[in-house]
């Protein structure tokens, strides 16, 4: 598997169309970047309980889905670069269903874990007032990824993402997806079974609660 980077991004809140303020307006960074537990040094993560520290630090989308999405809702200004749709990392040639839950890669120095696929939310069509973004992007399952940052470090864009240890050969990102956030959703002795994997966020064990009791 061999990918880079070509992307790190952060953003400051800004104040959607609905007044409320969000932080998926993102850009690029220069030069090298710093990657702590609670993420990228200098970006901001307005909505703690959705996204962010520990579990959740750092969000990956391919740019493979800007151009998807850019193809079927007349090509909203923000999806013409990365960093558009709140992501952090972003890179071609790495999809949903490559990626599993509990994947650990090298980025520069800093050592990070995939711990759940994303929701989309919507926040999203507010950033990009368009409507049925997410209705699109979840019967797809185009949903992108969190990591936990085990080992802090740096990096920056070019460098290669390289897979270190591969996380349970069973549960790729994209089965985790359509298993808790699509319809009709998996068994319940297949949300179990994810709820204990060792490396999946306490976030998606919330929300696969709501579904079942555990």
């Amino acid at each position: 598997m061999k990918v880079t980077i070509d992307a790190i991004c952060a953003g400051r809140a800004h104040p959607l169309a609905s007044g409320k303020r969000s932080g998926i307006a993102k850009s690029p960074l220069s030069g090298t970047v710093v990657i702590g537990l609670r993420g990228l040094a200098g970006d901001v993560q307005v909505d703690r309980r959705h996204h962010g520290y520990p579990a959740m630090a750092l969000h990956h989308l391919p740019f493979e889905h800007h151009e998807w999405m850019a193809a079927r809702f007349a090509d909203p200004e923000p999806l013409g670069a990365a960093g558009g749709l709140g992501e952090n990392l972003s890179s071609t040639g790495l999809l949903e269903p490559d990626v599993r839950i509990g994947d650990r890669f090298r980025l520069g120095t800093a050592l990070i874990e995939v711990t759940q696929p994303r929701q989309p939310c919507a926040t999203i069509e507010q950033h990009l007032q368009r409507k049925g973004v997410v209705k699109a992007m979840v019967a797809a399952a185009r949903s992108g990824w969190f990591y936990r940052v085990l080992e802090e470090g740096i990096a920056q864009a070019g460098d290669a993402f390289v897979l270190v240890e591969r996380g349970h050969p069973e549960w790729s990102v994209e089965r985790a997806f359509r298993c808790v956030y699509a319809k009709p959703g998996g068994s319940e002795s297949e949300l179990r079974e994810l709820a204990a994997l060792d490396r999946v966020s306490d976030r998606l064990i919330h929300d696969i609660a709501k579904r079942i009791s555990l």
